[in-house]
């Protein structure tokens, strides 16, 4: 892409800036609704942008450390839940516990920042 076009978070902001401050006040009922999800999801694909790399950094990392190995993401995310049902890896494990707990905060981060207090 050109140096000169702008950063596709930019291009996402302004979009949602638009929908949320110009249109939607002028809009009722069906188109309110539907312009109101539209800025939601465009929302969700700027912090999509914006977290999703490090956040995928972080997953390999944990993911890394309960399997004792390295690896892709999602070869290691598969070989994680053969693990657990084959019960080498216990349920209550407190690494897996925590590796749950710490990627569930991270996929609300992105779908709905809302629902963890952010």
């Amino acid at each position: 892409m050109p140096a000169t076009a702008p950063e596709p978070e930019v291009i996402l902001a302004a979009a949602i800036d638009y929908l949320e401050r110009e249109l939607l006040p002028t809009l009722s009922g069906y188109h309110r609704f539907q312009t109101r999800v539209t800025a939601n999801v465009l929302a969700q694909v700027r912090r999509e942008l914006a977290l999703a790399p490090l956040q995928e950094n972080r997953e390999r990392g944990r993911l890394e450390a309960l399997l004792g190995h390295s690896g892709d993401r999602d070869s290691l995310s598969r070989e994680l839940a053969r693990r657990i049902r084959s019960g080498s890896i216990a349920i209550d494990d407190a690494a897996l516990l925590d590796h749950v707990r710490q990627s569930l905060v991270e996929a609300l981060r992105i779908s709905n920042p809302k629902w963890i207090g952010e």
